[in-house]
């Protein structure tokens, strides 16, 4: 099938992404979220975000407006009902998940293919939950959407080779690559990328190494364009946490036991950049390691 109209739920850091390179692509795209300042925000960083593309001669002004009036908000999850294609970008915790796709049921199409943005959370256990897990799969974009070239596609068990391809096809239009993951747990990227970062930290947390040294020497001795635990600030220490206990309760093997330390960090609130502080302190001029 041919989607032409997608709708967005959430209008955090990921959800804003995927509406900006969507509409960007020339999809009409509906942005859903509970809070109405949330989607005020998410329009004036798509605005910016576009802008900085305009600057960088990569995209011209007409297409920034164009694809500005490709968006729209809604505070009311029923009306993604008429779209081809909804993706769900909300908060990585699957009882959030499963609620959204359970009130979005009675609203949508026969035809509508239902995706998650999750990056740790089982597709076909989410998929179950819903009328149509043929038409399920798992949407999973890396952060900054926009400049990030990779899209993880994820079946579940019933997902339905027509859905794969269509799905394909959108990840094409968007200009990005899929890569075609099995629904394990963290799927690729983050089954990989996770137990690094965890790794990290308990280096930090036996006393191996401090803030700076760990993050310089993977910079610059195995050429990472950022360290493993800036990159986790990044990220949030919270989604960190929250994959490792999807890997470890998933996998069973006591290599992808949390560190503690990473724990310790999210029970203070030290999420990263986005509560100010976390492996570094973002409140000054310059980022200070906190260990």
């Amino acid at each position: 099938m041919q989607i032409k109209t997608v709708g967005v739920v959430g209008a955090g850091q990921m959800g804003s992404g995927i509406a900006h390179v969507f509409a960007l692509a020339g999809f009409d795209v509906l942005l859903n979220d509970i809070s109405e300042d949330a989607l005020a925000k998410a329009i004036a960083l798509i605005d910016r975000n576009i802008e900085r593309q305009v600057t960088r001669g990569k995209v011209s002004a007409e297409d920034k407006n164009s694809a500005l009036s490709r968006i729209r908000t809604t505070t009311k999850l029923a009306e993604l009902g008429p779209t081809d294609l909804i993706i769900e970008a909300a908060t990585e915790r699957e009882t959030v998940k499963q609620a959204i796709f359970e009130d979005l049921l009675p609203h949508i199409q026969p035809h509508t293919i239902l995706t998650s943005n999750t990056s740790s959370i089982s597709i076909t256990r989410l998929a179950s939950r819903t009328d149509r897990p043929e038409k399920f799969m798992g949407f999973h974009f890396m952060n900054p959407v926009p400049v990030m070239q990779l899209v993880e596609l994820i079946r579940g068990i019933a997902t339905d080779e027509p859905t794969y391809k269509t799905l394909l096809g959108v990840v094409e239009k968007l200009g990005k690559t899929a890569a075609s993951a099995e629904d394990f747990p963290a799927f690729i990227v983050n089954r990989i990328l996770m137990p690094m970062i965890n790794e990290a930290v308990y280096t930090l947390y036996e006393g191996v190494g401090s803030v700076k040294s760990i993050d310089e020497s993977l910079k610059l001795g195995a050429n990472h364009p950022m360290g493993p635990l800036e990159l986790a600030d990044f990220i949030g220490l919270d989604t960190c946490l929250a994959i490792m206990n999807v890997l470890h309760d998933g996998l069973a093997d006591t290599k992808y036991r949390p560190c503690p330390l990473l724990t310790k960090y999210v029970e203070a609130g030290w999420l990263g950049r986005k509560t100010s502080r976390g492996f570094y302190d973002y409140r000054g001029e310059v980022p200070v390691p906190t260990r």
